[in-house]
């Protein structure tokens, strides 16, 4: 299957989930990617590592959200329910076998509730400027009151994006349903290898929020690389190429674990 061809997951209230994957040449650990909140699978980042793992003979998964990039929806729909449920029917789905989760920003807090779930499947993560919990701690205590009182009133608030070319909404209802699947406010159960890269500069998730990270979580192989120059996307060439081989070897490690 050609790097770039989609395919669909018809999920069970008849939306379908747009991915593209490729299928490991023997039994090794395999890699899903786990894009950010607006974001769409066909970003540098997420095709460059398909490629690197495709060449090396790993199964690789990549899928757009419901509401974001190929897949059917309406963002201004989507919750981290919603979100957490398209992963979990993609991993159980379309792959097989031990998995290493690659999550980006938002995706980094769907790899931590996915690896809690699946703890039988996922055998290691690669967090990027993982976005845990953003919604409650990067949002609704960031906002002021006049934004607060405008999603309570009228259901929403239009965020300005540095990244689109137009505003998009923060609803109520993701603020809220938030709330019901936070994380750092508990110990993580995850004895397994984490990587967690992330930008010294990132004005998105800030270093020191994605580095408290590791205190709730419950596992001693966790490796932490700040790049001190990294802004939140961490998408340059020298970026892309420390990612891959940070996956490469995390996989790896897996594999001669077994």
């Amino acid at each position: 299957m050609p790097l770039d061809q989609t395919e669909f997951l018809h999920r069970d209230d008849n939306s379908r989930l747009a991915y593209r994957r490729t299928r490991a040449r023997d039994g090794r650990t395999g890699v899903v990617w786990l894009g950010g909140f607006k974001s769409d699978m066909a970003g540098g980042k997420a095709t460059s590592l398909h490629s690197a793992t495709a060449d090396a003979g790993r199964g690789f998964l990549r899928f757009d959200y419901f509401g974001h990039g190929e897949s059917d929806g309406d963002f201004a729909d989507g919750t981290v329910t919603r979100w957490r449920a398209d992963a979990l029917a993609a991993i159980d789905t379309l792959t097989d076998g031990p998995i290493v989760l690659v999550g980006s920003s938002m995706g980094g807090w769907m790899a931590l509730l996915s690896a809690l779930a699946r703890p039988d499947r996922v055998k290691g993560l690669v967090l990027i400027a993982p976005a845990a919990d953003f919604t409650e701690k990067l949002m609704w205590e960031t906002f002021d009151v006049s934004i607060r009182q405008e999603i309570l009133q009228t259901g929403r608030w239009m965020r300005p994006s540095a990244y689109d070319d137009g505003p998009y909404p923060i609803t109520r209802e993701l603020i809220e349903d938030g709330r019901n699947w936070r994380v750092t406010d508990k110990p993580m159960p995850l004895p397994i290898p984490i990587r967690i890269l992330q930008g010294g500069r990132d004005e998105d998730v800030p270093w020191r929020y994605a580095a408290e990270l590791i205190t709730q979580i419950d596992g001693d192989d966790i490796i932490f690389t700040l790049i001190k120059d990294g802004d939140h996307r961490l998408s340059r060439d020298e970026d892309i190429a420390r990612l891959i081989t940070t996956v490469g070897d995390l996989t790896d490690q897996i594999d001669a674990s077994f």
